[in-house]
């Protein structure tokens, strides 16, 4: 994982690489680990949730250990970039992060718990990095797909930023943005649940250690 820029900086949609109207790639049709089809449409019951918390091979393992996790697939979100590339969001000119989308059943696993998971999983207070990984590619980012998911994400970032206040860090970098108008792009083949494929893989997740409260808001709906 890497950045071509030296100092990291989102673009402007004017700078923005234009991108393309179809993929060039396709997706797997299912995931290695839990059997479930990578794309949807997803069974009705089931809800969506965005997370990027930096290089997303080890992001991705992370939610896939979750009970209650249907599908997950990695791809990038938040830029300008129509159907980029690895080496293009790596280049620091699309605008988007490293996302793991998380496809889940609310009867068996709440958003509240998945906000823990990506809480803990890494540092939200680096801005346009995670450790080592440098680049804003690797900032922290929820995209939410309801209101009842905004509110829950708002709600967490608070309560865990005043434990983080009290542990010594700055504060929260996250972004907090609804999904809608921030296309979630499927990223290339190799990259979906490479950790499965690769287990000796490099994996850039740490957290601060530092836990998060669980059940700060509801997400009925979300």
């Amino acid at each position: 994982m890497f950045s071509y820029r030296r100092t990291p900086e989102l673009p402007t949609a004017e700078e923005a690489l234009a991108g393309r109207p179809e993929p060039l790639f396709a997706l797997p049709p299912v995931h290695t680990v839990l059997g479930n089809p990578l794309a949807g449409p997803y069974p009705a019951h089931l809800e969506t949730a965005d997370f990027g918390l930096g290089c997303f091979w080890g992001a991705e393992r992370k939610f896939w250990q979750v009970p209650g996790v249907w599908t997950t697939l990695v791809g990038y979100q938040g830029g300008h970039t129509q159907n980029p590339t690895y080496e293009e969001v790596c280049s620091g000119m699309t605008g988007h992060t490293e996302v793991v989308r998380v496809v889940f059943d609310p009867s068996a696993v709440s958003y509240g718990a998945l906000l823990k998971v990506f809480w803990e999983a890494h540092d939200p207070t680096q801005g346009f990095r995670q450790g080592n990984d440098v680049g804003t590619q690797y900032r922290s980012a929820l995209y939410t797909h309801s209101p009842a998911q905004q509110a829950a994400a708002e709600a967490s970032r608070d309560a865990y930023q005043q434990v983080l206040a009290s542990s010594g860090y700055g504060p929260i970098t996250t972004a907090v943005l609804p999904a809608d108008e921030r296309p979630f792009w499927p990223a290339e083949a190799y990259h979906q649940q490479y950790l499965d494929k690769n287990p000796a893989g490099y994996c850039g997740i740490g957290g601060t250690g530092v836990s998060c409260p669980i059940g700060v808001a509801p997400a009925a709906g979300g």
